[in-house]
């Protein structure tokens, strides 16, 4: 009969480090058939184990989704006084599952969801350097100076330095545009035009993007997510979601 070492079940299931899992035991709130569960244990299918009293299933048929999230919901279970949640757009089958990291309530673009907690830990924790790609839109564009003091220097913040890489990204003419012999913008008309950026970093802290631009003197007007390490949004349309294979 398969076997499992204890912090390995609870890392795959509830999304922690192993560490974790081993605090958690030590901590006394993981029980193994009602009893305390103690260090280097080790489990199989018959064994009732729990935490915080609710029992985590061994067996569990793992779901990974990849979502377009529009702009208006927030990626929590519970909606946020009348802000709605994502989960009012996903089939109540999906409903069990919990977002891999969050977009916040004015952003847009790929979030994942899934009930592997190991999955989740892998594509979060900052040591396994997941690159994530957004698509950024600023009330001005942005000075030279501050576009590399936050590429090469990185901004300070109440939580830490904030570093990543951002590059202007200029529309290209619309196929309409270049049938109808279109010059491209001048220097001066793109100037004038909304300026998009793509910033591409591997952290994930609290609306960080939002965050290290404000302490620049810029407001983020858009923050729509592309890419999350392998997976992309791939024409995925706003509000769909598809299958994926972890």
């Amino acid at each position: 009969m398969e076997q499992l070492r204890l912090n390995k079940f609870l890392a795959e299931r509830i999304g922690v480090s192993r560490r974790e899992a081993d605090d958690l035991i030590t901590s006394g709130k993981i029980t193994v058939n009602d009893a305390k569960a103690v260090l280097g244990a080790r489990i199989d299918k018959n064994d009732k184990v729990c935490y915080n009293k609710d029992i985590v299933p061994f067996e569990t048929n793992f779901l990974y989704l990849a979502f377009n999230k529009p702009v208006g919901y927030v990626c929590s279970r519970r909606s946020q006084g009348n802000t709605p949640t994502l989960y009012e757009l996903l089939p109540q089958e999906y409903h069990q599952l919990k977002t891999v990291g969050r977009l916040d309530k004015d952003s847009s673009g790929l979030i994942l969801l899934t009930n592997d907690g190991d999955f989740a830990y892998q594509m979060t924790h900052p040591k396994f350097h997941k690159e994530k790609i957004y698509e950024v839109e600023l009330d001005r564009p942005l000075e030279p100076l501050h576009q590399q003091m936050i590429s090469d220097y990185g901004i300070m913040l109440d939580d830490g330095p904030s570093k990543f890489t951002v590059v202007k990204k200029l529309a290209d003419l619309s196929f309409e545009d270049r049938k109808l012999g279109r010059a491209p913008l001048s220097v001066s008309e793109k100037d004038n035009q909304q300026v998009d950026y793509v910033v591409t970093l591997s952290e994930g802290r609290n609306r960080q993007i939002r965050r290290t631009f404000a302490a620049l003197g810029y407001t983020v007007t858009k923050l729509h997510r592309t890419k999350f390490g392998k997976y992309q949004l791939s024409g995925l349309k706003s509000g769909a979601y598809a299958i994926i294979k972890p």
